[in-house]
Parts: structure tokens; C-alpha cells; sequence
């Protein structure tokens, strides 16, 4: 087929990220990319509504904001507008990490405080932006590496819960069949990568997911009743649910939880660059930064919540090899449709959750290869940065194997240590600046896991060969 064939003479050769496929493969890439985060997308805004006792009817414009605004997100991080955008093969979509924070405040007062707290807590994350990339200069291979191979095994509970059915409460949650049905899914895209070349390879978790919906529909294990009664078409409603409220106990709790996600996705920024093989300097951390609060900002005039970059959506380049962002930006311009078109997300929202559970083991474990890889660059002679690695990954997954770990401490305390990606990151910056950027009492063989005399490595891999700033990236070019 024509639409599969092998571009040979893309339009960019320049940067990994800027390669230009033809229309036909942009949108079968772009909807991939969708396919593989809707049901990250749809989630938090059900359950949020639900904690809010919303009617159905509002529920809905909660999911068809959550898409709209993904899109446009998405859009403004890959194509970018002057400063903002990282030009990146990123997907934006609404934030996990702030479902317990926006649940806790919904549950008590409505959605309308949860909406304000995002407004005042996402224009100080976009004037944070700047300052906040500066940390760049703080993530070496030691300290990405730990942090991506979290996320990875972070996510990887959500893939599993998918499996079982995705909803604990149902009579058939780990039933056999829907727990078969996400292997069957899983098999396929192992076999379809394994057996085929080229395109076809590259397209393994749609093919994947499409044969384990078909599978799903004729074992009567998917229902597409939703269709029926949604709308065709449907502007988006500006403050449907009435003028926000701005509560100070709403806001600091917001703002902490939008450095959270500032944090992840600067780790997500950073595996997506070291996936591509491109440069990522403190600059283009900026740019996607202000990317990530400007649609958080805007996203609640829409009914909308904190939008972040999507780590499973990391994996799929990780998996796939299609670095394009052009591809990305296609996704996003099919997220904005489905914002537009209910009837639309209400078929791809029928895809049974076991079959996304299948697909996402192999997304998310390959977040995890990924992390690995940038580890294996890591010098561990003197045991310190092992050390590093070790506290990093003892922290980054107590929230998943000892969820109720922190709750005797503050709330503020349990919005950041709750997040095993941001208890990861700080612990790993932490320790890597106290052992490699103090310089104050290195000595050979410090650390009692040393396997040899080595001296400590400074920076892991070093920043200026690892995450160059924006002044040494033009003098490379000049």
C-alpha cells in the first residue's frame, strides 16, 4: 500500500524531530499516539466529576474538554509559538498527578474552587518556567536515568489495573477473560513487531489494539451503547460551570501539585530527548514548560484541568522509532476533532480496557528499558552515583508498593511523595548534588559499595555533553 510505503526523501534533515512523512502516515502515526493515551485522558475528568456528584450530561463536557484541551496543548508543545513549545515529539493530556489534589477539594466544595486553584496556580507555573529550567543543569544520566526508569515502573500498576478490567468495583474486575484478552493484545503486538518490517512494525500497538477491540466485540466484552447518544458535533461551552472560585487552601495545594508536574515533564522533556537524540538545553525545557502551564492556565475557562506531558507516549517513540513531531502534532490536531466531536470519542472511548491494558505493558515497561539505557552510560566505580540510583528508586516506588506510606504526614507532604516520579527527582537531585556537584571531601573509594578506586564522576555523563545549554548549542552550530 502506497500509505506504507518507506519515505525516502523526507522534507526535513535536519534534527531527528523534524522528519516530514506524507499525510496518510502522519494521521496513522498521530492516531496511534491518541489510541495509546485516550484512556489516560478520559479518567481523570470522570473521576473528578464523579468525586463533584456531576450529572452524566456534565461529566461528558468534562471528557470532551479534557480532549479539546489536549489537543490544543499538544499542538502548542510540538509546533511551539515563539518561546513556548518545546519542538518535541511530546503528547500533552490531563495530568494524573493532580486527580487526589482537584478530588479532595471537588468532594467538599465543586468543581468551581478546583477550576480557580488552577487558574492562579498555572500563571505562577508559567512565570516559574524560566527559573525552573534552570534545574536542567542538575539532571545528569545518574539523575534522568533514575527518573525515567521510575516512571516507567510508576505507570506500570495502571497497565495492570487496565488488564484486570479497569474498574475495581466490577463483578468481573480480574476476570480470566478480560486478563486473556489484554495477552491476546499484548501477543499480537509482539508477534506483529517481531514478523514484519518497516511500517507495518511501526504500527504494532494500533494493529494490536484494533484486533483486540474486534476480539473484544465478538466475546461481547466491549460496549459502544455510548454512541448512540452522543452529539455529532459540539462547541466547546466557555465556563459552563458558572465563574471560578479562588479558596487560598485550594491554591497552595494546586501549586504545589503544578511543580509536581512541572518536575515530571521536565523529566519527560529530557527522556524524549535522549530517546530522539537531540539536544535539549536549559532553553527548550523552558519553552515546553511554559507550554505545559499555559494550557493548565487556559484549561479551566474550558472546564478543563492541569495539562502535562504523557510518559506513556514517551514509550510509544521509544517503540516505535518515529521521532517526527509533525506525527505528534497530527495527534493533537485529532484530539482537538474529537473535542469537537463527541460521537467520535464516544467509538474510540468503547476500546475495552484490558486491550489498553495490554498495549500499555510493553508502552510502559519500554519507558522503563529506556531509563535503563541512559544508566548503563552512568560511571559507577566509586559506588556513589550507585548510591544515587539506589535511593532514587526506594523513594520513586513507595507510592507503588506502599501506597498509604505517607498518610500520617501533612497534605502538602503527600501531594509531592505521593507522586513516586517527583519523590524520585528530588531524592535523585538531592544526593547528586551533595556527592557530585560538592566537591568538598571526594575522596577515591568513599563509598562503601565502591567496586574499585575510581574518582567521583562529576555530572554523570557531564552536562555539557549530556544537556548542553542554549550559548554552547549555537557555538556548535556556528
Amino acid at each position: 500500500m502506497k500509505l506504507l510505503r518507506r519515505e525516502t526523501n523526507p522534507k526535513y534533515q535536519g534534527r531527528p524531530e523534524d522528519t516530514m512523512y506524507g499525510p496518510g502516515r502522519l494521521l496513522v502515526y498521530g492516531t496511534q499516539h491518541i489510541l495509546t493515551m485516550y484512556g489516560g485522558v478520559i479518567a481523570p475528568p470522570i473521576i473528578i466529576g464523579g468525586a463533584a456528584h456531576l450529572k452524566a450530561s456534565d461529566v461528558a463536557l468534562l471528557v470532551t474538554a479534557g480532549l479539546f484541551i489536549s489537543g490544543l496543548a499538544t499542538l502548542l508543545q510540538t509546533l511551539g509559538v515563539g518561546p513556548v513549545g518545546s519542538r518535541l515529539p511530546i503528547v500533552q493530556g490531563v495530568s494524573f498527578a493532580s486527580v487526589s489534589t482537584m478530588v479532595s477539594i471537588a468532594s467538599k466544595d465543586g468543581v468551581r474552587p478546583v477550576l480557580g486553584a488552577i487558574i492562579v496556580a498555572g500563571i505562577i507555573g508559567v512565570i516559574a518556567s524560566t527559573y525552573f529550567a534552570k534545574v536542567v543543569r542538575f539532571f545528569p544520566a545518574v539523575v534522568t536515568g533514575s527518573i525515567i526508569t521510575v516512571i516507567g515502573a510508576s505507570l506500570l500498576p495502571t497497565a495492570f489495573t487496565w488488564c484486570m478490567g479497569g474498574n475495581s468495583g466490577a463483578k468481573d474486575f480480574g476476570d480470566p477473560g478480560n486478563i486473556g484478552l489484554a495477552g491476546i493484545t499484548l501477543l499480537i503486538i509482539v508477534l506483529i513487531s517481531r514478523l514484519f518490517q518497516g511500517a507495518i512494525s511501526r504500527l504494532s500497538i494500533l494493529i494490536g489494539m484494533a484486533i483486540g477491540t474486534l476480539l473484544a466485540i465478538v466475546t461481547g466484552r466491549a460496549d459502544f451503547s455510548g454512541v448512540k447518544h452522543a452529539d455529532i458535533v459540539a462547541l466547546p461551552q466557555i465556563l459552563h460551570f458558572g465563574s471560578p472560585t479562588f479558596q487560598i487552601g485550594a491554591i497552595i495545594s494546586m501549586t504545589i501539585v503544578i511543580f509536581v508536574i512541572m518536575t515530571e515533564t521536565t523529566a519527560d522533556i529530557l527522556a524524549i530527548g535522549e530517546i530522539v537524540g537531540t539536544e535539549v538545553d536549559d532553553k527548550r525545557v523552558a519553552a515546553g514548560l511554559r507550554a505545559d502551564m499555559a494550557a493548565t492556565t487556559v484549561a479551566p475557562f474550558f472546564g478543563s484541568f492541569p495539562a502535562s506531558a504523557f510518559a506513556q507516549n514517551v514509550g510509544l517513540v521509544a517503540l516505535t522509532g518515529i521521532k517526527s513531531r509533525f506525527a505528534v502534532a497530527t495527534g493533537g490536531g485529532v484530539l482537538v476533532l474529537l473535542g469537537l466531536m463527541p460521537v467520535v470519542g464516544a467509538v474510540i472511548a468503547g476500546i475495552p480496557f484490558p486491550v489498553l491494558g495490554g498495549a500499555g505493558i510493553i508502552l510502559f515497561g519500554s519507558v522503563t528499558a529506556s531509563g535503563i539505557r541512559a544508566l548503563a552510560r552512568v560511571d559507577y566505580g566509586n559506588g556513589l552515583n550507585l548510591v544515587i540510583v539506589s535511593v532514587a528508586f526506594g523513594f520513586g516506588l513507595i507510592p507503588v508498593g506502599m501506597p498509604t506510606f505517607w498518610d500520617k504526614f501533612p497534605d502538602w507532604f503527600q501531594v509531592i511523595m505521593n507522586s513516586g516520579i517527583s519523590s524520585a527527582a528530588i531524592s535523585a537531585v538531592v544526593l547528586n548534588i551533595f556527592f557530585n556537584e560538592w566537591k568538598w571531601g571526594n575522596k577515591p573509594g568513599a563509598s562503601v559499595f565502591a567496586e574499585r578506586e575510581n574518582r567521583v564522576e562529576q555530572f554523570g555523563d557531564r552536562l555539557e555533553d549530556d544537556i548542553p545549554t542554549a550559548s554552547r548549542s549555537r557555538d556548535r552550530r556556528d
